[in-house]
């Protein structure tokens, strides 16, 4: 049974991971337009594949956790971890592959900055439907369930997004606010797979206690 100590963990440890999220997508766009020199194709590059990444990931994260309801937590902190791993490494990666492809034309820059944030994104949207999944096993109302995430992982990527732009990029630079958002993730991971690997499934309906 998830008490509502343990929702209140579970929906910051989700909140922090929207923060996360969003500040990844700000600080890369700003490393694209660093590396190509397009501020208007970097946040086309961004916004494209966050969409699509969001989307594809929930709809294959969705898949996976329904074939293993009982590993859900598991997916969760590894689609965490991962998440936290690229963003170690994007900024420099960013820069990197800017180097190789600059001289190519457009569209091939497009492409190739597109699949590398398309990693990360596709493990953003996976998320949500997993924690749906391992929470649903405490808390039967799934409309409930759906809307309580959502809105904890919507409010977490504005003040993520608002944070990166007016506070953050004053005082550190791309590769500091990228590791920032990365070491959110690795706590998300951390504290979950702590706090609720071993929680015994008691099934209640419609509520937590």
């Amino acid at each position: 049974m998830l008490s509502k100590k343990k929702l209140l963990l579970l929906s910051t440890l989700f909140f922090i991971s929207g923060m996360s999220g969003l500040t990844y997508q700000v600080a890369w766009q700003r490393a694209l337009y660093s590396a190509f020199g397009s501020d208007v194709d970097s946040v086309a590059i961004i916004v494209s594949a966050f969409m699509l990444g969001l989307g594809l990931g929930a709809l294959g994260g969705g898949r996976i956790v329904d074939k293993y309801p009982n590993k859900a937590l598991q997916f969760f902190c590894f689609s965490e971890f991962g998440i936290g791993l690229f963003g170690l490494i994007s900024y420099p990666l960013i820069l990197f592959i800017g180097d190789i492809f600059i001289v190519y034309n457009l569209a091939v820059v497009a492409v190739v900055n597109f699949l590398l944030v398309l990693v990360p994104t596709l493990l953003m949207g996976a998320t949500l439907p997993i924690l749906i999944t391992y929470i649903a096993q405490f808390w039967k109302n799934i409309g409930q369930t759906t809307g309580h995430l959502y809105a904890i992982n919507t409010f977490g990527a504005a003040i993520g997004a608002a944070l990166t732009g007016f506070i953050l990029f004053n005082y550190f630079g791309l590769n500091v606010v990228t590791i920032l958002a990365a070491l959110g993730n690795f706590i998300v991971a951390i504290l979950a797979y702590l706090f609720f690997n071993k929680a015994q499934i008691k099934k209640v309906d419609n509520k937590i206690v």
